[in-house]
């Protein structure tokens, strides 16, 4: 049975270290692979990204697979949440050897942030190393093939897509081969999510045919989210974050183009999008459990179209998931709140 999220690619495990309250309005996602780690790739399309040990990921470079993925809030102090993820690796002896001993290994950790700085008040409250210590701690506890939880939690907490709230999301697709594709989304972008003209979420008009929300549920949200503008009265510093899983067989090489393309699914949900002020930042994984078809030359084309199409339905979960925030840190209101389930 499938929950339409990330673990339903086997051996994947999610988990989040969420902080609200007291200034705080941020968190931790870390991604867990196998033991033993999968081929992961990066794609990096944002003009203001945070990251760490991207350059591991090339595949010209040393390292073929990694044991977990970080996705934090905290801007780049943030990163210091894939420090207490590479301890607890280093613990349960997972990561490149690099001695006869079991216990010499060097866990490469890929991490990236958004920028949610001061939204829950305080401009200091950001995650650390203790908070990615718990978010994979939450992820080797998981059981495998657990729903995702989705919404205000780890690296969404406190994110926001334009003038709405954003989140985590999260999707996945079995393709005809038998071949599962997933991802998993922390929508937090400088541009919008949803045709201002009309109030529906581009993701949802890329699915197919959406009904539009009545002219006066649209009106009344339009005054909302102008008043929520004023009272945030700041610049949008934003970012969206992606892994994009798969059972099948890649290479390096055929992972990062997976990431790649990936980055359609995020422009087809949010609009304008890989804008200055975003670091939109797409990581893959590949486990290695099936194997391509050799004989069809099409078998990777489905797997990277199926990366795009779970990217923007992962992005559409994440803003209808979330929940509105009215704080010291600013204003964001949910469109659940204001058009409803739909």
């Amino acid at each position: 049975m499938t929950v339409d999220a990330l673990t339903d690619v086997a051996g994947l495990r999610v988990g989040h270290a969420t902080r609200t309250g007291d200034g705080w309005l941020t968190g931790t996602t870390v991604v867990l692979a196998p033991e033993g780690g999968a081929v992961a790739a990066v794609d990096v399309r944002g003009g203001g990204p945070g990251t760490k040990e991207t350059d591991a990921l090339d595949p010209r470079n040393l390292v073929s697979k990694v044991e977990a993925i970080v996705l934090t809030g905290g801007s780049a102090y943030g990163l210091d949440a894939a420090s207490g993820v590479m301890a607890w690796l280093e613990e349960q002896r997972r990561g490149v050897r690099v001695g006869a001993d079991p216990a010499h290994v060097v866990p490469v950790v890929p991490a990236a942030c958004v920028f949610d700085l001061g939204r829950g008040g305080a401009f200091s409250a950001r995650p650390d190393a203790a908070t990615g210590r718990a978010a994979v701690e939450a992820a080797a506890a998981s059981a495998a093939g657990a729903p995702v939880q989705e919404g205000c939690v780890g690296a969404g907490t406190g994110a926001a897509v334009g003038p709405l709230k954003g989140g985590v999301g999260s999707a996945s697709v079995v393709l005809g081969s038998g071949i599962t594709v997933a991802a998993l989304v922390v929508a937090n972008a400088a541009g919008s999510a949803m045709d201002p003209e009309t109030g529906v979420l581009y993701g949802e008009l890329f699915q197919g045919r959406v009904d539009h929300p009545e002219a006066k549920v649209h009106e009344a949200a339009r005054e909302r989210l102008a008043e929520s503008a004023v009272r945030n009265g700041r610049p949008p510093m934003n970012t969206t974050l992606a892994v994009v899983a798969t059972d099948a067989d890649l290479s390096k090489a055929q992972a990062q183009k997976l990431a790649g393309t990936a980055h359609d699914g995020i422009a087809r949900a949010v609009r304008p999008v890989h804008l200055l002020n975003d670091g939109d930042t797409v990581f893959t994984l590949a486990t290695g459990a099936r194997p391509l078809d050799a004989v069809n030359p099409l078998a990777l084309n489905e797997v990277l179209a199926a990366g795009a199409d779970v990217v923007t339905r992962a992005i559409v979960r994440a803003v209808r998931a979330a929940g509105s925030v009215d704080g010291a840190g600013g204003v964001w209101p949910s469109y659940e709140e204001l058009y409803g389930s739909g």
